[in-house]
This record gives C-alpha cells, structure tokens and sequence, in this order.
C-alpha cells in the first residue's frame, strides 16, 4: 500500500522553497543522491509524476502541487508539536505566539506583555506582525496561538474571538490644523485633506469602509505609511491628517501636537478581539492572557 512519508512532504517544501535539488538536499542534510532516491520512490509508489523538468529547473505536477499544499498544512503542525514536547521535557510550558492584525495595537500588547511574562516565568511570548490580515489562516495553520485583530471573523469553523476592550476610531490633526476645534467632521471635510494609513487594501481601513466610502467620498491624497511613529510625525508637521484609536492619540500628546477629533456626530466605535483555536482557549496561560488583557484598559 502506497503511503506519504514526512520525509516525502519535507523534500516537497524544501525543493519549492530552495529551487533545486542541491540546495534542498543541502537544507535537509541528506545526500543529494538519498534525496532523488526518495524522490523516485514517491513516485513509484503512486505511480505519479510530482515534478516535471524543465532544463535545469523542477516544477510540481497537479499532484505536486497538492501534496504541497498538504506539505504547507501539515509540517507546521508537526513541528509545533515537537517544539511542545521538547520544551515539556525540558520543564518549561511553552511559548505563546501572538500575532498582529491592528498595527498601533502593538504599543497596548507592550503592557499586556509585562505582567504576562511576571506571571508565567516558564512560558515564552513571541509576536509576530507579519500576518498583516492573514491572521485567521495563520491560526488555522498553527503559525500563531492567539491572534489580535478589531475586525473579527465570526461563525469560523474552530476558531473563537474573545472581545477584550472599546475604543474609538478618530481622526488625528495637529493643534493648528482648521479641524482641531471641532466636536466632529463630516465626511465631505476630508475631501481636500491628505490622509495618511497604514498600506492595507482600503476595504479594511475603518475610515474608508464606515465613513468615507459610504458618502462617496475620497480624500485629495492617499498616502501610505508603514510605522504608527511616522504617521504622527508627518500629521504633526502640517503634511497629512490619519485615522488612529483615540487611546493612542491620547498616549501620544506628550510628544506630538495631536488632536483626535470625533469621526461623524456618533463617532467610529470599535472593539479589539483575541482570535485562538477553540481547542486551546481552556489552556491556562492562554487563559491568562485573555484575563491580563481585559485588565489593560486605555
């Protein structure tokens, strides 16, 4: 009976991630001749072409393909386990991997993770922002334990998101810009502004989906910025306006010249969840980090 080996998925991963044979042998510390043998077997036993040649270079098959999809869904997970496992033998608990999908949300994590790692001396905290609205796939595939996001996907198969805190989408301007006073805008104010985000599709950019949008509204200018720092430098220089939670504006008025004005005569209201896999929400760290969490309020 024909049968998928780990070693068959891991020769897969590797040769579509290094682009040959001699670097993924090279990867795998195997021969580069053990590596084509197993090849050979793989498609032996099923009767299957997995790559096809081109020259010098290897591209999957329709089955290649497939098998690397599971490859990409798989490994991770063993691997995830075996780290769990090395670490209990070694007395510790383990590591808790948060990943990221509000980027001024980092400044908050930086006050859950004090008295988390206090609390849990045997348990590790690894953040990630790489997952930039890939996070639900990133718990799905075991890239990340619990996932902050403010636009939580409900109803998934699996998964769970815990709301933690309000808080208020607002409008950022420094001290002399003509909107500072005002108690809120309309959307047709914006109209001839600057606005600074983050560079993420407009869909998911509050201002836009739930105040912009809506009235048929573009700003004069769009321009994109990747540090939460250097959009409120460039607002509080004159050069743009941005859209930022109220905590944060706030937190940053020692050093900046901001103003946070009201988003609509009812403003953009907002909660920050914790997305994890149903299976680990009773795990006690995680537990805790839940908990730490709803006592960070700002």
């Amino acid at each position: 009976m024909a049968r998928i080996e780990r070693m068959h998925l891991e020769i897969v991963r590797a040769i579509h991630t290094q682009g040959s044979v001699t670097s993924a042998a090279d990867s795998l510390h195997v021969t580069q001749s053990a590596l084509s043998h197993s090849i050979r077997k793989l498609e032996d036993n099923f009767n299957l072409k997995i790559w096809r040649r081109d020259g010098k270079q290897m591209h999957l098959t329709q089955g290649g393909e497939h098998l690397l999809s599971i490859a990409n869904r798989v490994l991770p997970q063993l691997e995830r386990a075996e780290a769990q496992l090395q670490q209990f033998a070694k007395g510790e608990r383990g590591t808790l991997r948060v990943g990221m999908e509000c980027h001024p949300c980092y400044q908050w994590l930086l006050k859950v993770a004090s008295p988390f790692l206090r609390s849990w001396p045997n348990v590790d905290l690894d953040v990630n922002q790489k997952f930039a609205f890939g996070g639900v796939e990133a718990l799905y595939n075991q890239d990340i334990d619990v996932l902050i996001t403010p636009d939580p996907l409900k109803k998934l198969k699996g998964l769970v998101f815990e709301p933690v805190f309000d808080y208020e989408q607002v409008l950022v301007v420094n001290d002399s810009h003509p909107l500072h006073n005002q108690d809120h805008i309309v959307p047709k104010q914006l109209a001839n502004e600057v606005l600074i985000t983050y560079p993420v599709p407009v869909e998911r950019l509050d201002v836009f989906s739930l105040f912009l949008t809506p009235s048929g509204i573009l700003p004069k200018q769009h321009k994109l910025m990747e540090t939460t720092e250097m959009m409120l430098q460039m607002v509080a220089c004159g050069r743009g306006v941005a859209a930022l939670p109220r905590w944060l504006v706030i937190e940053q008025q020692d050093h900046f010249p901001l103003v946070p004005v009201k988003l609509g005569k009812h403003g953009i209201k907002k909660k920050l969840h914790l997305g994890m896999r149903k299976r680990d929400i009773d795990i006690d760290y995680i537990a805790s980090f839940i908990e730490l969490s709803r006592l960070i309020q700002i």
